[in-house]
């Protein structure tokens, strides 16, 4: 017998939906049965071919209704997973949860590489849109909270770390941190603040993390490009740019900072659904070799993270591809440059910094082609709604200066583990997905505030800051507490506490999804 249509079931043909628009979110309609989320109305036309007996199209067969018997098996019940069972004392097989994961980044592939592991009762596939990944940023020193998130994820990926990534101490188990240190003024050279202190700390390229990273996820599927999704039958329909769709019992968006997770969740009308640069920050970046650097640049900083402040811009550089490259950059506050613009840098406004910083200059001037104006996300209300939920940069994109995007990905991706480690069942992924919400949304929130804030005090842009050394390593010290000295582990065992669990049901604005009987 064939399966019952959702919209055929719920409303009679081309009668008009009631409250089909909601301004604070997706389009919804609710039936007597359950909740189904709709695109928005401009995005109608993906889906007329696939719902002929609701919105039939002149070109188009007309569906035959259903046919109906009156005893339906436990497959053709709508919204039903599992196969018929014909003897009712037996209990019914659980199909393992379908889960896909859009964006093979930090936090997608960090995330399928430890769900992967849970095979018996879930199906992990991991969906990417471009066919290999790239060097874009400054590069990663991870900090304390990010190893230990890692770590809480699998031993596969901190070997996949380990295996990419070279050390910035002289000795395993010397303690290492990024040092700030003031580029410009009367205490030009005085170190104001230790960020990201870890033993046996190391430097990694984002590419040959995530290549690392690759290698331990089993199931993958690259080259495609993720453009609409819907929701029907309890189940997430997502389709990709070549006009093929895959669906799933649970949809987990990684799909970074301009992420179409984030439209369909927010509304593509919201506020925080687009990047901002509220300060205009524009970072002229080279990528050079490390002997190449070593002509320009002190050899010392070819093998540490310095920050140098300053106020027309803050430079810095931090080794990578196991010590063979060095990436070095100058971060402008004011300077974001329009599309198509030059980014050139004038050296001479840098005239009066410190003899390395200005050095360092020099080395980024002479290329700065791998240059971009950075962003991050206005506060989203939600991380999630029913089944489909956003993490990573894809939900709270922050600006590069705390050096913690990363760590809140990792952080992201661990907390969504430990919760899918107890989910057995289809209607148990929103109240996960309402856990991991309420446990990760203020915190990492509260890190997108601190690198605007960072930005400013690097830029001496927040008062007179600048001109008391022992007030800004009191501000950085106690700043870089709420980063890399958290307790990771304690978070993940917050989110599964069983009390913890059950508050996710007084969300108000959200209602749980409820399972079609």
């Amino acid at each position: 017998m064939p399966r019952r249509s959702i919209l055929t079931h719920a409303r009679k043909p081309r009668v008009p939906l009631p409250g089909v628009h909601q301004p604070s979110g997706p389009p919804f309609l609710q039936d007597r049965q359950q909740r189904l989320f709709l695109p928005p109305p401009a995005a109608l036309p993906i889906f007329l071919p696939f719902f002929p007996s609701f919105f039939p199209p002149s070109h188009l067969p007309t569906r035959p209704p259903p046919q109906h018997t009156p005893k339906q098996t436990a497959h053709n019940k709508m919204g039903s997973l599992n196969p018929p069972n014909p003897d009712p004392q037996q209990p019914q097989p659980q199909l393992p949860l379908r889960i896909a994961i859009l964006g093979a980044g930090i936090a997608g592939l960090s995330l399928a590489a430890a769900l992967s592991t849970k095979s018996l009762h879930l199906a992990v596939k991991v969906y990417e849109s471009v066919p290999a990944h790239r060097d874009v940023g400054a590069g990663l020193a991870l900090h304390r909270n990010a190893l230990e998130a890692m770590s809480l994820l699998g031993e596969d990926l901190r070997k996949a770390y380990l295996s990419k990534a070279i050390s910035i101490a002289a000795e395993e188990g010397e303690e290492m941190a990024t040092r700030v240190i003031l580029g410009w003024g009367e205490y030009k050279g005085e170190v104001v603040a230790e960020l990201g202190r870890a033993r046996g700390r190391k430097s990694v390229s984002r590419a040959d993390l995530l290549g690392g990273f690759l290698g331990v996820v089993e199931d993958r599927e690259r080259g495609r490009g993720v453009v609409e999704f819907g929701r029907r039958v309890g189940v997430v329909r997502v389709w990709f740019g070549d006009g093929t769709y895959t669906e799933a019992d649970c949809v987990l968006g990684a799909d970074g900072i301009h992420s179409v997770v984030r439209g369909y969740l927010l509304g593509e009308d919201h506020p925080a659904r687009e990047p901002k640069n509220h300060d205009g920050w524009q970072v002229y970046r080279t990528l050079v070799s490390t002997e190449e650097a070593k002509k320009v640049v002190d050899e010392k900083w070819t093998r540490m993270v310095p920050i140098m402040l300053g106020p027309r811009g803050h430079v810095n550089c931090i080794p990578l591809n196991k010590g063979t490259r060095l990436s070095a950059g100058v971060a402008v506050r004011g300077a974001a440059l329009g599309e198509g613009a030059r980014k050139e840098l004038d050296t001479r406004l840098y005239e009066d910094y410190s003899e390395d910083a200005r050095r360092i200059v020099e080395l980024v001037a002479r290329d700065t082609s791998a240059s971009w104006a950075v962003a991050d996300h206005d506060h989203a209300p939600f991380y999630c709604r029913g089944r489909v939920a956003m993490l990573g940069d894809a939900a709270h994109a922050a600006l590069p200066f705390v050096g913690n995007g990363a760590a809140q990905a990792l952080e992201d991706a661990a907390v969504l583990d430990a919760l899918f480690a107890r989910v057995k069942r289809k209607k148990d992924v929103g109240y996960a997905l309402r856990a991991y919400d309420q446990v990760r949304r203020p915190r990492s929130q509260a890190v997108v505030d601190m690198a605007r804030k960072f930005g400013r005090v690097y830029a001496f842009a927040e008062g007179d800051l600048h001109e008391h050394p022992e007030k800004m390593w009191a501000f950085f010290r106690e700043a870089a507490a709420v980063t890399n000295e958290f307790d990771v582990k304690g978070q993940n065992e917050a989110a599964v506490e069983p009390s913890f669990v059950s508050r996710t049901l007084q969300y108000s604005h959200l209602p749980l999804p409820r399972e079609p009987s």
